[in-house]
């Protein structure tokens, strides 16, 4: 069974330790740390590609090795694989940025309103009290508002080629966020996501520009609304299968009786310990490669992928051609491809 196609690793150091040899590589991704560990006098022939897909964590967040649910299991990756529609929270999910603490700090109310985000965040206080405290502190007009959108969205990196390839599936893709319309209206258009699947709040203004509040019969605007708008989604279309993919408490909520099937917790942004240990899938980043397969890719990264239906993470038992490898000897530019359960390396 295939499981590591194209794969390259790149030359390491080798440096030991009373209990092991650590061998450390950063690949040409600079946020990714790749780490895998050879016990100390062992000759290491072939490696399983499923113990070195479980020692991958990125470096700029809280550790999710302390997590069992890093690694998706059989059920849960059946589920991914077959979801008729996939719904992406946007900040801290599909854009990098906290959307309403951008546009504050664009106002000049950034730290106070990011803090009100945090809090809110992890499901503390109602979210519809956050929200309007949070917009209570910079009243942002229409101009600021438009003067802010000439900015470009910044994209988590993976996230397009993942709703691509979804798209090419013919899986339907859904925004459903706790931030502005008039803000993820230009992070459909960049990604090729249809405006009416868009579920969002709407800030309000007066007729000089000054603004008024927000609409409050969007769903998305109080506790519970982005699971209100699964269920809409899910009615309306018949879905069997749907998949939630968010960072905070009411992406978590969102799987629930005739909503969301199966919550995914992105960590490429923040790590919320609270909702990640809830999770079915805790992802720690959205890249391409072993995105799209369910499997490690060419560049090791781990997370949400299409999983292929014989050859998921959880069923990955072939040996991927790691050779030779003890304690004179590190892993240089070795590409190599495994077809079977015993391929060869090549170097």
């Amino acid at each position: 069974m295939a499981v590591l196609i194209g794969a390259r690793v790149s030359l390491v150091n080798l440096s030991c330790d009373h209990q092991r040899h650590s061998i450390t590589s950063l690949f040409s991704q600079p946020l990714l740390r790749v780490s895998y560990h050879l016990p100390v006098g062992r000759r290491i022939k072939s490696y399983n590609p499923l113990t070195l897909v479980a020692c991958l964590q990125p470096s700029k967040t809280v550790a999710t090795n302390q997590f069992d649910n890093v690694l998706p299991s059989k059920d849960v990756l059946e589920i991914w694989r077959s979801a008729d529609a996939v719904c992406f929270d946007v900040d801290s999910t599909v854009c990098l940025d906290e959307g309403i603490d951008e546009l504050a700090d664009f106002c000049g109310a950034g730290k106070a309103v990011a803090e009100w985000t945090a809090r809110a965040m992890t499901g503390s206080v109602p979210f519809e009290e956050a929200l309007a405290a949070r917009l209570s502190l910079f009243n942002p007009s229409l101009s600021q508002l438009h003067e802010f959108l000439k900015r470009p969205p910044r994209i988590s990196p993976g996230i397009a080629e993942l709703i691509k390839k979804l798209s090419l599936k013919r899986t339907d893709v859904y925004l459903i966020s706790g931030g502005f319309r008039q803000m993820i209206e230009p992070v459909a258009i960049h990604l090729g996501i249809q405006q009416d699947n868009i579920f969002a709040n709407r800030l309000l203004f007066g007729s000089s520009g000054e603004f008024i509040g927000f609409d409050t019969k969007e769903p998305t605007s109080r506790s519970g609304g982005k699971a209100t708008a699964v269920q809409h989604i899910r009615t309306v279309h018949k879905y069997k299968t749907l998949v939630m993919i968010g960072d905070g408490a009411t992406d978590l909520e969102a799987k629930r009786p005739r909503g969301a099937d199966m919550f995914i917790c992105y960590a490429g942004v923040q790590l919320r310990e609270a909702v990640a240990k809830k999770a079915d899938w805790l992802s720690p980043s959205c890249h391409g490669g072993n995105l799209v397969t369910g499997r490690p890719g060419g560049s090791f990264r781990v997370g949400i992928g299409i999983a292929d239906s014989k050859a998921g993470i959880a069923n990955a038992d072939s040996k991927a051609g790691i050779a030779n490898a003890d304690s004179k000897v590190g892993i240089g530019n070795a590409s190599f491809e495994v077809g079977n359960a015993n391929a060869d390396s090549k170097s």
